[in-house]
C-alpha cells in the first residue's frame, strides 16, 4: 500500500539581525505549527543574511526542492530590505511600482500622520508577474511569485497576512502524532524504537529525554500520515518498553493517558 504524500515547503528567514542576535526569531516556529495543521511538510528551514545573492541563490535552489516556500523579513522601507529585488532577481522577472499596491499605501497613509515619503514608496515595488498578499495590519503588501510567499519579518503582521493566504495553499494529511512517556532513559530503549520503526512504512519514531527532580525519562514520539499504522507502531512501543521492564504509557498532547 503506497503512503500518501503532503505538499513540502521551506521556510526562509532573512536578516542580518537574526544572525547577531538582536532580534529573536518568532517566525519558524509559529508557521511551522500552521503548516502542519494544514497537512504541509515543514521540510527545512534557513536563517540568511541581507546578501543579494545569497537570497537569489537560496530562493533558487529551495523553490525548486519543494512545493511551496515562505520568507520572512527584508520587505520593509528601509535601504537593507533587499528581499523584493532578489526574489524578482531570482525568478527573472522585473520589479515594477506596482499600481494596486501604491494605491493601498497611499490610502493608508492618508489616515495617518506620516509622510508617504520616498522610502515608504519602495513598499510598492513588486516584481511584476506576482500576486499581492493583503496586509490587513500595515498596508504594505506581500507577494507570491510563483511558488514563493514574500512575507515581512515583524510577527504581527506576518501572521495576519498568511492568515489570509493559507485557505489557498494545498493541503494535506494532518499528521498524526502519539507520544509514549518511558520510565527510562533512551538508550536503554534506541534498539526497541529502531526495530518497531523498521516495521511501518511512512512511521517515523524521534526520542526526547527528560529530567526532573529525582526522575527522568523519555517521551517517545510516533508520528505517521496513516492514522492507523501510527497508532499500531505507538501501541507496540508501549508494550515492548513494558516488555523490558520499564513503565510506558501512551498520553494525548494534554499529558492524560489514553485509556
Amino acid at each position: 500500500m503506497s503512503q500518501p504524500k503532503n505538499p513540502t515547503a521551506a521556510i526562509i528567514v532573512i536578516g542580518d539581525e537574526i544572525l547577531s542576535g538582536r532580534t529573536k526569531d518568532k517566525n519558524i516556529g509559529w508557521l511551522a505549527e500552521k503548516l502542519r495543521a494544514q497537512g504541509i511538510q515543514l521540510v527545512e528551514a534557513r536563517v540568511i543574511a541581507d546578501n543579494r545573492q545569497v537570497i537569489i541563490d537560496t530562493v533558487k535552489t529551495l523553490s525548486a526542492a519543494y512545493d511551496l516556500v515562505f520568507t520572512s523579513g527584508g520587505i520593509g522601507p528601509t535601504h537593507d530590505d533587499i528581499t523584493t529585488e532578489a526574489v524578482a532577481a531570482a525568478f527573472d522577472v522585473p520589479v515594477i511600482r506596482h499600481p494596486e499596491a501604491e494605491r493601498r499605501l497611499v490610502a493608508h497613509y492618508e489616515n495617518t500622520d506620516l509622510e508617504f515619503n520616498a522610502a515608504r514608496q519602495k513598499m510598492a515595488d513588486i516584481p511584476a508577474t506576482a500576486t499581492l498578499i493583503d496586509n490587513p495590519l500595515s498596508a504594505a503588501p506581500g507577494f507570491i511569485l510563483g511558488n514563493v510567499h514574500v512575507l515581512p519579518g515583524v510577527p504581527a503582521i506576518l501572521q495576519a497576512m498568511f492568515e489570509g493566504v493559507c485557505s489557498s495553499l494545498p493541503g494535506g494529511v494532518v499528521m498524526t502524532r502519539i507520544t509514549v512517556q518511558c520510565g527510562t532513559g533512551e538508550g536503554n530503549i534506541a534498539t526497541i524504537l529502531a526495530t518497531v520503526q523498521s516495521r511501518y512504512e511512512g512511521v517515523s519514531i524521534g526520542s526526547y529525554p527528560w529530567f526532573k527532580p529525582g526522575q527522568f525519562g523519555t517521551a517517545v514520539v510516533v508520528s505517521g500520515l496513516d492514522q492507523t499504522a501510527t497508532a499500531s507502531a505507538a501501541k507496540e512501543v508501549e508494550s515492548e518498553v513494558r516488555l523490558f521492564g520499564a513503565d510506558a504509557q501512551i498520553v494525548e498532547a494534554g499529558g492524560t493517558p489514553l485509556s
